[in-house]
C-alpha cells in the first residue's frame, strides 16, 4: 500500500472523529455509536471504502486503546473511591455477573439451546466494554458517585467475566464428556497472571514516575507505562486490560508525589479511541445480523433483562440509592470485543459449536457496539450526573 494513501486514510478517520464529536453535541448521541456507525459505513458492509490492509490494524490499535482505557479505568480505584463505593462496586458487579450467567443459560436452554452451547453463550454475556462506557462519560462530562461506581464496574467487570466464563467452557467440556482443566487453569492465568504482572510493573512506575521533573511526569512516561502493559501481557499471554487497570490502581494508591501520568494518557488517547471505534465498526457485518435467528435474539433480551435485574437486586443489596438501582443496569449494557475473544476461545474448544457460536457472537455483538453506549447515555443524564 502506497504510504500517501495511508496518511489519506488516517487524516480522514481522524477528521471523522471531529464529525463525530460535532454531530454528538448537536444531536446527543453518544459518539462511540457514531464512529462505529461511520466504520460499518466505510467498511465491508457499507461502502467499503477502506484499503484491506487497514483491516489488518485492528488488532494493534484496539490493543493501544484499550490499554490506555484500562489504566485510566484503575486510576478510578483509588482507596478514597474504594471508601466511598467499594462494597456498591463489588456488590453490584458480582451480582450482574452471577445474575446475567443464571438467567442466560436458563432462557437459553428453554427455547432449545444445547446446554453446553446456553453455558458457553451464558459467560460471553458477561463481558463488557470498557472504552464504550469510559468514552460515553468523557462525553457527557458525568461526575458523581453513579458515575463512580460505574467506573469502578467496568474495571473490575471483565475480571469476574473470565474467571465465569473459565469455569462455564470447563462444565460444558465436561458435559460434552471432554476434560477441561486446561482450559481452567488458562483461564485463571489470564486473572492471576495479570494482577502479578500487573503489580510487578505498578509498584516501580508509581516510584519511578514524576522524578524526572518533581511532580510532573511526562507524556513519554505515561506511553511507556501504558506500552510496557500491553507489551508485557502480549507476551505471558494474559489479560493487557487486567494488566492495565491494576498498574493504574496501584499508580493511583502508590504515587503519593503526583497524580499526573493519567492527564498525559488523557492528552493522547482521543485519536487512538478514534481509530479503534471506526474499524471496529468496519469490522462489523452487519449481514449477520439475519442469521442470529431465534436463539441471538433470546440472547439479546435475556442478556439485556439480566443486566437490569442484576444491577437492580446488586443495588438493593449494597444499599445504592433507589434511583442508582434502576439504571446501573443499563448502563452496563455496552459489548464489545472481549466477548468476541471469548467466542474464538470456545469455537476452538468446541468445535461442533463453532458455525453457531461465531455468529451469533458477531452479530449480537453488533446489537449491543451500536445500543449499548445509548443506553448508558441516558443512564447518566437519568441520574443527574451528566452535564
Amino acid at each position: 500500500m502506497e504510504t500517501y494513501v495511508v496518511f489519506l486514510v488516517l487524516g480522514g478517520l481522524l477528521l471523522l472523529g471531529l464529525l463525530a464529536d460535532e454531530i454528538g453535541r448537536r444531536t446527543r448521541m453518544p459518539r462511540v455509536t457514531l464512529l462505529i456507525l461511520f466504520g460499518v459505513a466505510a467498511g465491508p458492509s457499507g461502502f467499503d471504502m477502506l484499503p484491506k490492509a487497514f483491516q489488518g490494524w485492528y488488532d494493534f490499535m484496539a490493543t493501544i486503546a484499550l490499554a490506555m482505557v484500562a489504566f485510566l479505568l484503575g486510576g478510578r480505584l483509588s482507596l478514597n473511591t474504594m471508601r466511598k463505593h467499594g462494597r456498591e462496586i463489588l456488590t453490584i458487579s458480582l451480582t450482574v455477573v452471577m445474575v446475567t450467567t443464571l438467567i442466560v443459560t436458563i432462557g437459553l436452554t428453554m427455547v432449545g439451546t444445547p446446554f453446553p452451547l446456553a453455558l458457553v453463550l451464558a459467560g460471553m454475556a458477561t463481558a463488557t466494554a470498557p472504552a464504550a462506557t469510559q468514552d460515553v462519560v468523557r462525553q457527557t462530562g458525568a461526575k458523581g458517585p453513579f458515575t463512580d461506581t460505574l467506573l469502578g464496574i467496568v474495571a473490575i467487570d471483565d475480571a469476574w467475566g473470565l474467571i465465569a466464563f473459565s469455569f462455564l467452557l470447563v462444565f460444558a467440556k465436561v458435559v460434552i464428556g471432554d476434560g477441561g482443566l486446561a482450559i481452567l487453569n488458562d483461564g485463571l492465568w489470564q486473572v492471576g497472571g495479570a494482577v502479578a504482572i500487573g503489580i510487578a510493573l505498578g509498584l516501580p512506575a508509581a516510584y519511578l514516575t514524576g522524578r524526572l521533573d518533581p511532580g510532573e511526569p511526562s507524556q513519554v512516561e505515561a506511553l511507556g507505562i501504558v506500552f510496557l502493559c500491553a507489551g508485557f501481557a502480549g507476551w505471558f499471554e494474559v489479560s493487557f486490560l487486567l494488566v492495565g487497570i491494576v498498574v493504574g490502581a496501584i499508580v493511583i494508591n502508590c504515587a503519593k508525589h503526583h497524580n499526573r501520568p493519567f492527564h498525559e494518557i488523557e492528552h493522547v488517547e482521543w485519536p487512538f479511541m478514534v481509530f479503534f471505534f471506526v474499524l471496529a465498526g468496519a469490522t462489523l457485518h452487519v449481514a449477520s445480523l439475519a442469521t442470529i435467528g431465534v436463539v441471538g435474539t433470546a440472547f439479546i433480551l435475556l442478556r439485556s433483562f439480566s443486566r437490569i435485574l442484576g444491577g437492580w437486586l446488586g443495588g438493593t443489596l449494597a444499599e445504592a440509592k433507589k434511583l442508582h438501582r434502576v439504571w446501573i443496569g443499563p448502563a452496563l449494557m455496552p459489548q464489545a470485543g472481549v466477548a468476541l475473544g471469548m467466542a474464538l476461545v470456545a469455537s476452538n474448544e468446541l468445535p461442533q459449536y463453532s458455525e453457531s457460536l461465531l455468529a451469533l457472537a458477531i452479530g449480537t455483538t453488533v446489537v449491543f457496539e451500536l445500543a449499548g453506549p445509548l443506553m448508558t447515555w441516558i443512564a447518566l443524564r437519568k441520574v443527574g450526573e451528566a452535564s
